[in-house]
Protein backbone atom coordinates (compact mmCIF):
# COMPACT_ATOMS: atom_id res chain seq x y z
CA UNK A 1 0.00 0.00 0.00
CA UNK A 2 1.60 3.56 -1.01
CA UNK A 3 1.78 6.07 2.00
CA UNK A 4 0.52 8.91 2.70
CA UNK A 5 -0.77 11.48 5.60
CA UNK A 6 -4.10 12.91 6.57
CA UNK A 7 -5.85 15.28 9.34
CA UNK A 8 -8.62 16.05 11.06
CA UNK A 9 -9.15 18.81 13.62
CA UNK A 10 -11.90 18.90 16.03
CA UNK A 11 -12.51 21.41 18.50
CA UNK A 12 -13.67 20.01 21.50
CA UNK A 13 -14.85 23.18 23.31
CA UNK A 14 -17.60 23.44 20.99
CA UNK A 15 -17.79 19.00 19.49
CA UNK A 16 -17.76 20.86 15.64
CA UNK A 17 -15.36 20.38 13.53
CA UNK A 18 -12.33 22.97 13.43
CA UNK A 19 -12.79 24.35 9.72
CA UNK A 20 -10.53 27.20 8.66
CA UNK A 21 -7.32 26.27 10.39
CA UNK A 22 -4.38 26.63 8.71
CA UNK A 23 -1.99 23.19 9.18
CA UNK A 24 1.79 23.59 7.54
CA UNK A 25 3.88 20.15 6.59
CA UNK A 26 7.44 20.63 7.06
CA UNK A 27 10.00 17.69 6.30
CA UNK A 28 12.45 17.42 9.08
CA UNK A 29 16.49 16.85 8.14
CA UNK A 30 18.12 17.38 11.84
CA UNK A 31 17.74 20.82 12.69
CA UNK A 32 16.62 22.00 9.10
CA UNK A 33 13.21 21.58 8.08
CA UNK A 34 11.84 21.99 4.30
CA UNK A 35 7.79 23.37 4.14
CA UNK A 36 6.10 20.98 1.74
CA UNK A 37 2.40 21.50 2.03
CA UNK A 38 0.41 24.63 3.29
CA UNK A 39 -3.48 23.86 3.32
CA UNK A 40 -6.48 25.26 5.21
CA UNK A 41 -9.33 22.96 6.83
CA UNK A 42 -12.84 22.34 5.51
CA UNK A 43 -16.33 22.36 7.09
CA UNK A 44 -15.62 18.94 8.20
CA UNK A 45 -12.29 19.67 9.91
CA UNK A 46 -9.91 18.30 7.28
CA UNK A 47 -8.10 19.10 3.94
CA UNK A 48 -9.88 19.08 0.78
CA UNK A 49 -6.53 16.70 -0.14
CA UNK A 50 -4.33 14.59 1.13
CA UNK A 51 -1.41 16.61 3.07
CA UNK A 52 1.02 14.41 2.20
CA UNK A 53 -0.28 12.54 -1.09
CA UNK A 54 0.92 9.03 -2.45
CA UNK A 55 3.12 10.34 -5.06
CA UNK A 56 5.28 12.63 -3.04
CA UNK A 57 5.53 10.21 0.03
CA UNK A 58 8.91 9.34 1.92
CA UNK A 59 9.57 7.80 4.98
CA UNK A 60 11.34 9.93 7.39
CA UNK A 61 10.54 12.54 10.53
CA UNK A 62 8.12 15.37 9.88
CA UNK A 63 6.35 18.02 11.63
CA UNK A 64 2.90 19.11 11.36
CA UNK A 65 2.09 22.97 12.27
CA UNK A 66 -1.09 24.06 13.29
CA UNK A 67 -2.05 27.45 13.21
CA UNK A 68 -4.92 27.39 16.69
CA UNK A 69 -4.37 31.01 17.47
CA UNK A 70 -5.32 32.79 14.17
CA UNK A 71 -8.33 30.25 14.41
CA UNK A 72 -9.13 31.40 17.47
CA UNK A 73 -9.05 34.70 16.33
CA UNK A 74 -11.37 34.17 13.17
CA UNK A 75 -14.08 31.89 15.48
CA UNK A 76 -14.70 34.58 18.08
CA UNK A 77 -12.62 32.46 20.99
CA UNK A 78 -11.95 35.11 23.35
CA UNK A 79 -8.95 36.73 23.21
CA UNK A 80 -5.86 36.53 25.66
CA UNK A 81 -2.81 38.31 25.29
CA UNK A 82 -0.59 36.37 24.31
CA UNK A 83 -2.57 33.37 23.51
CA UNK A 84 -1.92 30.36 25.42
CA UNK A 85 -2.41 27.98 22.30
CA UNK A 86 -0.71 29.88 18.97
CA UNK A 87 1.11 27.79 16.72
CA UNK A 88 0.94 24.03 17.92
CA UNK A 89 3.73 21.57 16.47
CA UNK A 90 3.60 18.16 16.12
CA UNK A 91 6.63 16.30 15.60
CA UNK A 92 6.29 12.71 14.41
CA UNK A 93 7.97 9.75 12.09
CA UNK A 94 6.59 7.82 9.46
CA UNK A 95 8.36 4.62 9.01
CA UNK A 96 6.64 2.65 6.39
CA UNK A 97 4.61 2.79 3.60
CA UNK A 98 1.49 3.14 4.96
CA UNK A 99 -1.88 5.96 5.49
CA UNK A 100 -0.68 7.84 8.65
CA UNK A 101 -3.44 9.96 9.83
CA UNK A 102 -2.36 13.13 12.65
CA UNK A 103 -5.63 14.15 14.10
CA UNK A 104 -5.45 16.94 16.75
CA UNK A 105 -7.99 17.54 19.63
CA UNK A 106 -7.94 21.69 20.01
CA UNK A 107 -9.98 23.84 22.56
CA UNK A 108 -8.64 26.94 23.80
CA UNK A 109 -6.67 25.81 26.70
CA UNK A 110 -5.04 22.48 25.53
CA UNK A 111 -4.89 19.85 22.51
CA UNK A 112 -4.03 16.17 21.97
CA UNK A 113 -3.24 13.85 19.43
CA UNK A 114 -2.68 10.42 18.18
CA UNK A 115 -1.96 8.37 15.31
CA UNK A 116 -5.24 7.76 13.69
CA UNK A 117 -6.87 5.49 10.68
Amino acid sequence: MPGYLTTHVLDTARGTPAEGMEVVLYRRDGDNRTELARLMTNADGRTDRQILPEDQFRTGTYELEFHAGAWMDKTGVPAETPRFLDIIPIRFGMSQQDHYHVPLLISPFGFSTYRGS
